[in-house]
């Protein structure tokens, strides 16, 4: 029996793990330009500059979210399968 979902559709926690990803791009970019005047001997940036650094590890949880989520729609799919084959 083949799989019914499409190739191009959205599965559950995808939205969060693109979205995870995105995030953590900005805080690996604002780490980089926050970590930069270290190097090159200038002065440091602002305190808000290292909060955005955070954002790193938000995108990274969120991420992780998704993909948890996905795991558990995934389960919740072979299980249902399971039973309907099964009865």
């Amino acid at each position: 029996m083949r799989d019914k979902t499409q190739a191009n559709s959205a599965a559950p926690g995808d939205g969060l793990v693109r979205a995870g990803a995105l995030v953590f791009i900005v805080g690996a970019v604002a780490t980089l330009v926050t970590v930069a005047p270290l190097f090159l001997g200038t002065t440091p940036f602002p305190t808000y500059m290292f909060v955005l650094s955070m954002l790193m590890g938000v995108g990274f949880l969120m991420a992780g979210a998704g993909v948890l989520r996905s795991v558990a729609a995934g389960r919740r799919t072979a299980r249902a399968a399971g039973q309907v084959s099964e009865g």
